[in-house]
Parts: structure tokens; C-alpha cells; sequence
């Protein structure tokens, strides 16, 4: 246990540089140079462990341990190698780190697996650049669409095509068969939350992802001098979307756990200090565990948005570009973390997962369960984002246990 702990930490450390920001915590976007480094970085580290690696046309990363009766058979682990802007250390790359050291270990201890075990490094997850998540996971269970990607950019105005190709990936290969070979998914990624960690649990074993929806909410008014436009006179932008937003919060808190809504990104033109504001935009994210709820909720901030936007006389573009539902688990698999929790003495939790994850994308077509570690005061998306090495290690045993049971039994 020392070593793992010693390792995993090491390794979390290690592939915390790629990205690394000035203010301490990583940036790692996609198909950035800083995303480019990390995936070759993976890449050797897996090759350096004896496993077979390979790139699919998007730029998912692979590192396959080959199977020794089942070999049309896979389970499949791992996470996204992407970050949000400033994130922390473990978000996603903790569940690839961790798959690594679950191969490395049940390979030296018990060699060649009956089925095919494979290690993923998805290449998009967060939706931080370019506003379309689940790149990665959508592309491997083949529902990415081309069309959705084709036109947009990220802040910066860099095309995602442009982007995409200049990292020495396309697109998928429509043509080709989708894989029919995975048998089974386990993604181990820390809480972001701090249920497990209020509750003193080692492991949380996650039964279902709740839903979202994303918006990017456009208001446009009429920029004008500061001191010459009577305030009766204005179209204020900014004034509209801050009422906006105060109402929208307002309606999520009185609906309630476990609804939650987030105004997480503001922008502001022409951001003068003498010009009334002539356009704002806002993002909204929202989440809840039952499809219906998220679904009356999302319409009632729609209706907030338009009865501002007519009191204060400007025009509004609500796009929704996210519209995820809540995803139950597998339950065999889930059965299958639980018994060799259980058996090998770990204390868990069985729980729902607040954010979203690949397996939500993965779970629809193959079987596909999750592990959570705690997360130190709930913190991520954070440069603060913690979790002890002692207990990234233990979720790096449960993981083994799981693997085990899922590739090398009968």
C-alpha cells in the first residue's frame, strides 16, 4: 500500500506539469500544445508498461492489455485527459493514472487477463474550450456528429476543425463499424463533491449521473454615453442579464437539493466605464437526477429570460447546447464494484454522482459502473482540488479488485 500510494501521488504530480498555470493549477485544453505533450507523455508511460497503444482518428488514447481466451472481449477503464481553465491535478487524470497502476499491478501480479483490458485517455470531456462536451466518449460509442462541431469556436475565435487538424486528428470515419468488442466500463474519478468525505467513506460506488442542460444566454441592448442616456431611456444589457441571473438562482434555490444552477462565465461589451453596456452574454449550467424536473425547471428560466428581456427592451438568443439525461448505471457492474468493496473491507457508499461524467455517454450502449474517492471540502474545478494520496491508493485497490473480477474470472 505504501508503494501505490507513493506511486499514484508521484504520477499525479507528474502529469500535473503538462498544463501547469501560473496560478497553480492546469489548463489543459483541447488539442492545445499543452494537450498534445500530455497525451505523448501517456502514451510512452503505457508503452513503458508493456501495453499496446494507439490513437483513434480524434485523438482518444489507448493502451490495451491483450486477453488470453476472451480476445474479442474488452473492459475498458480510464478518464479524460482535459481540464476546465485553472482546474485541478485529479480531475480526470486521476482515473487514467489510476487505470494505468490497475494494469501495472494485475499484470506483475497475476499476468494475462482472460479478456482484453484496456486503458483510455479520452481526449475531451469538459466543454471548455469549444462549447460541445463528451467529444472523446461521444466519438468512441460513434453518436459525435460532425455537423455539431463543423462551425463553432472556442472565445478566441479558433475554429474547432482548425484546431482538431492542426493537432494531426479528423473526424471519425463514418464508414467503419463502431467497436462492439468493450464488455464493460469503469471510470474511478474523485467526488467533486464532499458527501464521502462529511460521511467518512473510502469509496463511493456510484449507481447514477444526474442530467444537464448548458446555455449560453446572448442579450443585446443599445450601447450609449453614460451621461447623456436617462436611465428610463436605456437598454442596458447588463443590467438585464444580472436580473436575469438573480432570478434564475432565485427559482433554483427554491426548488431545492438536488437541483443546483450556475451562472459560470460573463462577458460584457464594450466593458467601458462610460458606456452603458450594449451586449452581455452569460452561461447558465444546470442539473438535476429526474429528467422531468431538469426539463420544468430550464422552461421556467426560458420564461424568466423573455419577461426580462420585454421589461427591459433588449433581445435575446438562449442556445442550448448541452442537454444531457440523468444516466442509471449498470447493475450488474455496479453489483460486481460492490462485492469486492465489500469483500475486501473498504468502507463505501452506494451514492449518485452530481457532475457529469464519460460514463454517462458510455453507460447508453455498454455496461459501465463508477468509483469515487473523496474530494477535501468538495473542491474541483479549483486549483485547491485535493485528495489525500492514501486515499487516491485506495481507490487505486478498489479499481484493481473491480478489474479483476470484470477481466480475469469467468
Amino acid at each position: 500500500m505504501k508503494d501505490l500510494t507513493h506511486e499514484v501521488n508521484h504520477l499525479v504530480e507528474w502529469l500535473g506539469e503538462f498544463g501547469k498555470d501560473p496560478e497553480g493549477g492546469v489548463t489543459r485544453l483541447l488539442y492545445t500544445h499543452e494537450w498534445i505533450e500530455a497525451q505523448k507523455a501517456l502514451e510512452k508511460l503505457m508503452q513503458d508498461d508493456g501495453l499496446t497503444t494507439r490513437y483513434d482518428e480524434i485523438g482518444n488514447l489507448f493502451g490495451r492489455l491483450e486477453g488470453s481466451k476472451y480476445n474479442d472481449e474488452t473492459i475498458l477503464t480510464g478518464s479524460h485527459v482535459d481540464t476546465v481553465k485553472n482546474g485541478g491535478k485529479l480531475d480526470g487524470a486521476y482515473g487514467i493514472l489510476a487505470g494505468i497502476l490497475a494494469l501495472r499491478y494485475l499484470k506483475a501480479k497475476f499476468g494475462q487477463p482472460l479478456r482484453n483490458l484496456e486503458v483510455v485517455s479520452f481526449a475531451e470531456e469538459e466543454g471548455s474550450r469549444f462549447p460541445y462536451a463528451f467529444w472523446g466518449s461521444k466519438n468512441l460509442v460513434g453518436i459525435a456528429k460532425k455537423e455539431d462541431v463543423e462551425s463553432i469556436e472556442d472565445f478566441d475565435g479558433v475554429p474547432f476543425v482548425d484546431a482538431m487538424r492542426e493537432a494531426g486528428f479528423d473526424f471519425r470515419d463514418e464508414s467503419k463499424s463502431m467497436r462492439n468488442d468493450i464488455k464493460g466500463f469503469v471510470e474511478i474519478h474523485i467526488e467533486q463533491g464532499n458527501v464521502l468525505e462529511n460521511e467518512g467513506k473510502d469509496i463511493g460506488v456510484v449507481h447514477s449521473i444526474v442530467g444537464q442542460r448548458r446555455f449560453t444566454v446572448d442579450v443585446k441592448g443599445v450601447a450609449n454615453h453614460a451621461g447623456t442616456t436617462p436611465m428610463g431611456y436605456r437598454k442596458d444589457a447588463l443590467f438585464a442579464a444580472s436580473q436575469m441571473i438573480q432570478d434564475i438562482i432565485t427559482k433554483a434555490k427554491e426548488y431545492g437539493d438536488p437541483l443546483v444552477a450556475t451562472v459560470g462565465k460573463i462577458e460584457v461589451k464594450p466593458s467601458i466605464v462610460n458606456v452603458v453596456p450594449g451586449h452581455a452574454l452569460f452561461t447558465l449550467d444546470v442539473r438535476h437526477t429526474e429528467k422531468e424536473v431538469l426539463i420544468k425547471f430550464t422552461d421556467e428560466l426560458t420564461t424568466i429570460i423573455n419577461r426580462i428581456a420585454t421589461e427591459s427592451g433588449v433581445e435575446t438568443n438562449v442556445d442550448m447546447w448541452m442537454d444531457e439525461d440523468p444516466i442509471p448505471m449498470d447493475q450488474q457492474v455496479v453489483d460486481a464494484i460492490e462485492k469486492q468493496t465489500k469483500e475486501n473491507g473498504f468502507n463505501y457508499k452506494m451514492m449518485h454522482s452530481g457532475a457529469g461524467h464519460d460514463s454517462q455517454i458510455i453507460a447508453p450502449v455498454v455496461p459501465t459502473a463508477m468509483i469515487f474517492v473523496p474530494s477535501r471540502g468538495g473542491i474541483s474545478h479549483n486549483p485547491l482540488e485535493y485528495t489525500s494520496p492514501e486515499e487516491l491508493a485506495v481507490g487505486v485497490k478498489a479499481l484493481i479488485n473491480s478489474l479483476y473480477a470484470l477481466a480475469y474470472e469467468e
